[in-house]
C-alpha cells in the first residue's frame, strides 16, 4: 500500500491506474477507522479493481466551537487497518495541501445544507461539499463509497453529483453497529462508560420508531413524540432534533405514504451524536 500526502503525487498513481484499465473505488475518511470505515473498503474491494482510501480531517467543515483540535487521529493505525484490508493507496495529505493560502472557492448545495445538522452546524456541508469535490477531482474514482449512518451527508453529495455532471457513482452502504446497538463513530471514543449507556437511547428510540411503523402507526408526529419520550428518559442527553422526512429533499413529513428516514441528534453532555433509519411503506 503506498501512502502519499501530496496531490501531485496522488494524481500521478492515478492517472498510471487509469492507464492500465482499472476501475477505482475510493473511500473518504477522517480517519481513526473503526469497522464502519473497513466495511465500506470491502465493499470498494469487491465492486473495483482498486481502492483508495483518504484521511483528512476536514478543517472547514468544523465550526468555531466544535471538536477539530481534539478530534481523535492516529495515521499509523490507520494505515495498518487498511494493509490489512488490501487497500492500494491512501491520501493523507495535510490542511496546507487541500486549502492552499489565498483558498477562495466553497461548494453549497442550497437549501439540503440547512436542514436537520445544517441547522445546528452552519457551514458543515459547505465544507463537506468542497473536500468531497476536492478529493473527487485529484482522485478521479468510479465508484465513492458512503454510511448511510451520515444519511443528510449522503443525500446532499448524491445531489452534488448530479447537479453538477460529475461521472463518479456513490453507493452508500448500512450503518454498522456494536453489539448494543449503538452506531459505530470516532466520535463514541469520547464516551464515558455512564454516557455510552445513555446514547444507546437512540438506536432503543429507532427500533421502537421502526416496530410503531411494522404495526401500521404512519402519523410522523405521534412517532417523533414516541422518539423524543425514550432519549428524554435519560438525564444526561439532550435531544438537537427528531425529524421524520422524505429522502430527496429532506422535507418534514406528516403522514408516512411511501419512504422516510427518521433522523436524530441527540447530545450526550458534550458529545453529540447522530443515528438515522430509512423505512418504506
Amino acid at each position: 500500500m503506498r501512502i502519499l500526502s501530496k496531490i501531485s503525487e496522488a494524481r500521478e498513481a492515478i492517472q498510471r491506474l487509469k492507464s492500465q484499465g482499472k476501475t477505482i473505488g475510493f473511500v473518504p475518511t477522517m480517519g481513526f477507522l473503526h469497522e464502519g470505515h473497513l466495511s465500506l473498503v470491502r465493499a470498494s474491494r469487491r465492486a473495483t479493481d482498486t481502492t483508495v482510501v483518504s484521511v483528512f480531517v476536514n478543517p472547514t467543515q468544523f465550526g468555531p466551537n466544535e471538536d477539530f483540535k481534539e478530534y481523535p487521529r492516529d495515521l499509523e493505525r490507520d494505515a495498518g487497518l487498511l494493509h490489512k484490508e488490501g487497500v492500494s493507496l491512501l491520501f493523507a495529505p495535510d490542511a496546507e495541501e487541500i486549502y492552499p493560502k489565498g483558498y477562495k472557492t466553497y461548494v453549497e448545495v442550497h437549501e439540503l445544507q440547512d436542514k436537520l445538522c445544517g441547522r445546528s452546524r452552519p457551514g458543515h456541508f459547505r465544507g463537506v461539499c468542497t473536500v468531497v469535490l476536492k478529493l473527487f477531482n485529484i482522485l478521479k474514482p468510479d465508484i465513492s463509497f458512503f454510511g448511510q449512518k451520515d444519511a443528510q451527508q449522503a443525500i446532499i453529495l448524491k445531489r452534488m453529483v448530479k447537479d453538477l455532471d460529475l461521472e463518479v457513482k456513490i453507493e452508500v452502504l448500512p450503518i454498522v453497529r456494536d453489539r448494543d446497538g449503538l452506531a459505530l463513530s470516532s466520535r463514541n471514543t469520547y464516551l464515558k462508560p455512564e454516557e455510552r449507556g445513555a446514547a444507546l437511547s437512540l438506536s432503543k428510540s429507532l427500533k421502537e420508531a421502526e416496530e410503531m411503523i411494522k404495526k401500521g402507526e404512519r402519523r410522523a408526529q405521534f412517532i417523533i413524540e414516541r422518539i423524543r419520550s425514550i432519549i428524554e428518559k435519560e438525564p444526561l442527553a439532550k435531544i438537537d432534533y427528531v425529524e421524520i422526512v422524505d429522502k430527496e429533499e429532506l422535507n418534514p413529513l406528516e403522514i408516512i405514504e411511501d419512504e422516510a428516514l427518521i433522523a436524530l441528534a441527540v447530545f450526550i453532555r458534550k458529545v453529540r451524536l447522530i443515528d438515522n433509519l430509512m423505512v418504506k411503506v
